[in-house]
């Protein structure tokens, strides 16, 4: 008997069509003699109309009221959706991430889960239930509410998987899998059958929303296989795990990530003096603000320009604490925009093949497209351009490096 998990997202369950749908698939999965733990999010809009009302109440709200209120939208799904399978004479037990005791540490609204108690699943599953959990949250050790930030679920999911011992973690959405871009950016962007987690993780981190980040990470460290279909068509979807020895000949390119979310901040005229980056980067770390790219440029004159990308959300918390520390650095001035975007190429063939940088900046510059940042790594290359030129960027590297071709 296998043991999989499912894990639907809030547009399969958006109103109550949509979850008698996941009950029928659920009940089709559990007649062919699967174990079955289901985690769901809220149900489409639910969150964005909690966050709505908390911040017409709240100019900052509270991270531990968030946490309590954003909480009930998975307990408003998993209950529903118990009721769906039991009413197709499916039994189901629905548990909130409190209830099963996902372990997270304090950091409200960006948790990490620490620890997973299965005895509870795992009673159900020996005595034939659907386990149907909320995704997204969690509970600290006093008891307190969390959640695991905006795609939590996803991670929710895979530690389930990981902790369970699962076969596989497969992930229902509103698409049919791993594309080579967004398809309503680029129509001719093509579904991948299967990609290696170290490409999905680089494809997260640079902005794919597919998949959470912290998923695909849990995935990789516990070697939980995962396979991203579609709630509303048939398919085999793309299965996500350790590359096969004998399929070691890979495309050079294998997808096109971007992030809208970017905004950059440079301190101009610091004094070239050692500890400045850690002054310039420590309060901002202890204001829970994750830094993305950096670039350091040292001047004739004995002065450093330092520039860095932050989410675009917390950005004006970002640019607050620059220019409070402009003074004490001895620093110019700062400069800011939140008009830019992030475009990456991945690729796990960049390894043994030489000039993707060249050929993706003659491509870029051959459409007059300015890079105002760079950052590499071993199987990935990102730009920062204007917004302006989104579209235009990602459908010209699709091009350039023809992923339209299987």
């Amino acid at each position: 008997m296998a043991l999989y998990v499912h894990k639907y997202g809030g547009t399969s369950v958006g109103n109550v069509e949509r979850i008698r749908h996941v009950a029928d698939r659920i009940l089709h999965a559990r007649d062919g003699g699967d174990q079955l733990v289901v985690v769901v999010s809220a149900m489409s809009g639910e969150t964005n109309r909690l966050v709505s009302m908390a911040n017409e109440l709240q100019d900052r709200p509270d991270p531990r009221e968030m946490d309590v209120l954003l909480s009930t939208g998975e307990q408003v799904t998993i209950a529903l959706l118990c009721m769906a399978l039991q009413q197709r004479g499916c039994p189901a037990c629905s548990y909130t991430g409190g209830q099963v005791r996902i372990l997270t540490d304090a950091a409200h609204t960006k948790a990490r889960i620490l620890d997973i108690d299965t005895e509870r699943m795992q009673a159900d599953l020996a005595q034939g239930r659907v386990v149907v959990v909320a995704g997204f949250q969690g509970v600290t050790g006093e008891g307190d509410i969390t959640t695991l930030g905006r795609g939590g679920s996803d991670t929710t999911a895979v530690a389930l998987a990981a902790a369970l011992k699962a076969d596989e973690c497969l992930i229902y959405t509103d698409v049919d899998g791993v594309y080579t871009t967004d398809p309503r950016v680029e129509p001719r962007a093509r579904r991948l059958d299967r990609i290696t987690f170290e490409e999905m993780l680089e494809l997260a981190s640079q902005g794919s929303r597919v998949l959470q980040i912290r998923s695909v990470e849990f995935a990789g460290k516990y070697n939980v296989p995962l396979r991203v279909l579609s709630s509303f068509t048939e398919g085999h979807g793309t299965l996500i795990s350790y590359e096969e020895e004998e399929n070691v000949e890979k495309p050079l390119i294998s997808g096109i990530a971007f992030n809208r979310d970017e905004a950059k901040l440079t301190i101009l005229g610091v004094p070239d003096r050692p500890g400045n980056a850690y002054k310039i980067l420590g309060p901002i770390a202890e204001a829970n603000i994750e830094v993305d790219m950096i670039v350091q440029n040292v001047a004739a004159d004995a002065t450093t320009d330092f520039t860095f990308t932050v989410h675009r959300a917390e950005y004006k918390k970002a640019l607050d604490i620059l220019s409070r520390l402009r003074d004490d650095l001895g620093a110019r001035e700062v400069t800011s925009d939140d008009t830019i975007v992030k475009v990456s190429l991945v690729g796990v063939g960049m390894r043994s093949h030489a000039g993707v940088a060249s050929q993706m900046f003659a491509a870029l510059a051959r459409e007059s497209i300015n890079i105002q940042m760079i950052s590499t790594s071993e199987i990935k290359i990102s730009v920062v351009v204007n917004e302006k030129y989104l579209e235009l960027a990602v459908r010209t590297l699709h091009d350039a490096f023809k992923l339209d071709q299987a």
